[in-house]
């Protein structure tokens, strides 16, 4: 019975420090693998700060490797295993988010989860045609240039808003303006149509009225002042001249119109071949203002024709030293005269066409 006893005695010290053994061994990889959880949620996880597009029915797949094009994430691992507890794969929302500097595993997936976006700025100017602003526009937001322009060219579309065909480039006014990428092609619209009604307040609408204008009128000539010069200091003096011809019945004869009826800016000397073009942007075959503007007239041109200087000025020709500027002239001896000088310097330089 002794040597029973004591063989118990014996084993359960060695049973009980084994039990303490595994016991300790386990909260310590119990402890390590909280700490590496820990780590994995709260740790910075962000490699090389920047932004990522994530396009509508995006899969998880197609986010991490936008991630990992980016170079943006350090520890995949934790992100996979964050994701998985977020179930973020079921909840993935289209956007650019822009993760930055600092931010940990836990906020990254917190911030695509929510569809937290980073605003985009969408600026568009020097545009002309239709098509070259479906082309710029799709650059920021996720609709593309084709759906864009099937929207843009849309007679419905057209009329809903209040315009033709013709003045349409009326509604949007170059500038830079906040989106967020998901925003639709109708969203886009709509926002556009925003802005020009609240550029057009009540005082423009006025000065426009004591030009005997309408906005759409006073936009189509702010685009031939935007063609004939990129000098601010001349747009008022190159709108007068504009307005004056309006105002005696004179027909327009503006270069930048032909070439917008030709689709061809690239023209440095209009020929009289080019004169003989039938449209009615043709401002030298037909009288008063083209159907609409020839290109999206910024809106220090637009101010330009609200604001025109008052003088007596009815010819212009770029000036012989190709400045950028104008001679103007009161008469038509005064205009041939400057003409004469511009075409010996076009000559000059070989410049026939």
């Amino acid at each position: 019975m002794d040597v029973i006893k004591k063989s118990r005695l014996m084993l359960f010290p060695r049973l009980n420090k084994w039990i303490t053994i595994v016991f300790v061994m386990a909260i310590a990889v119990a402890g390590f693998r909280g700490y590496q959880l820990y780590k994995y949620i709260f740790d910075h996880n962000i490699h090389t700060p920047g932004s990522i597009i994530i396009p509508l029915n995006a899969t998880y797949e197609q986010v991490v490797d936008s991630l990992k094009k980016h170079e943006i994430i350090i520890n995949y691992k934790a992100f996979n295993w964050v994701a998985k507890r977020k179930k973020y794969a079921e909840s993935i929302k289209p956007g650019k988010y822009l993760l930055d500097k600092g931010l940990n595993t836990n906020e990254i997936l917190n911030m695509l989860r929510s569809g937290n976006q980073q605003p985009v700025q969408v600026t568009f100017n020097n545009l002309r045609f239709i098509e070259e602003l479906a082309g710029a526009v799709s650059k920021y937001i996720e609709p593309d240039s084709v759906e864009l322009l099937q929207k843009f060219t849309d007679p419905a579309i057209h009329e809903k808003f209040g315009f033709t065909q013709s003045t349409f480039h009326c509604m949007f006014i170059p500038n830079t303006y906040e989106f967020y990428w998901t925003t639709t092609a109708d969203q886009f619209l709509e926002r556009m149509s925003m802005e020009y009604k609240r550029f057009w307040t009540e005082e423009r609408k006025n000065k426009a009225k004591e030009w005997g204008l309408t906005p759409e009128e006073v936009m189509t000539v702010a685009s031939i002042v935007q063609e004939e010069t990129n000098k601010k200091d001349e747009k008022p003096i190159v709108a007068g001249l504009y307005l004056n011809r309006i105002k005696r019945g004179m027909p327009l004869q503006a270069d930048p119109t032909v070439k917008f009826a030709l689709g061809n800016f690239r023209i440095k000397r209009v020929l009289k071949s080019h004169l003989e073009v039938d449209s009615p942007y043709n401002t030298y075959k037909y009288p008063g203002l083209p159907p609409g503007p020839i290109n999206f007239p910024e809106i220090s041109s637009i101010e330009s024709v609200l604001n025109a200087a008052k003088t007596q000025y009815i010819y212009m020709c770029a000036r012989e030293d190709f400045s950028g500027y104008h001679n103007f002239s009161k008469n038509l001896s005064g205009h041939n005269e400057n003409a004469r000088k511009y075409k010996a310097a076009l000559d000059s330089m070989e410049i026939f066409q």
